[in-house]
């Protein structure tokens, strides 16, 4: 069983975890408009994984008997000036939501609550590979500079990412 301090926590990260969605959903919109689809659809993953980790912690707050409570959501930025400024407020984001996440599992440790921390450990590692592919991608960018050639290729290469659900 959760504690309401617990459940209360989690319900607000299923909120982050849902305008993270809507977050990526505007730069994929950004994208979509640059006409770069394979960034788009970078984002458009991206969208999808988010939701499902949403629908992760929904789900295990039922199921360790607690209640959902569905929040409101901010609207995200829509406004964006470059590639490489998308992928820095990504990664930023990121962050933040490592962050919170952290924040999760301190409480859960505080309360010697073990399924939840086994829970939360799966997001932990998560956002390891959340943060660094991220960051391989502004590392790209900034190689290329001004490279409208470069831009392509990593276009391209995100244009293969596939959405894996979540075990």
């Amino acid at each position: 069983m959760l504690s309401q301090k617990l459940i209360d926590a989690i319900n607000e990260q299923i909120q982050f975890e849902y305008y993270s969605a809507f977050a990526y959903k505007a730069m994929q919109a950004y994208f979509e408009g640059e006409d770069l689809t394979g960034m788009a659809n970078w984002m458009d993953i991206q969208f999808q994984e988010e939701l499902s980790h949403a629908e992760k912690m929904f789900q295990f707050v039922c199921e360790t008997g607690g209640k959902v409570e569905v929040m409101e959501i901010k609207a995200p930025n829509n406004k964006f000036d470059s590639v490489l400024e998308v992928f820095k407020e990504t990664l930023k984001h990121e962050q933040e939501v490592t962050s919170r996440i952290n924040k999760l599992m301190d409480l859960a440790q505080e309360e010697k609550n073990h399924t939840a921390q086994i829970f939360l450990q799966w997001f932990i590692t998560e956002q390891i590979e959340e943060e660094a592919n991220v960051s391989h991608i502004i590392a790209k960018l900034k190689r290329i500079g001004a490279d409208g050639r470069g831009l392509m290729m990593i276009d391209q290469d995100l244009e293969k990412r596939v959405f894996a659900p979540p075990a």
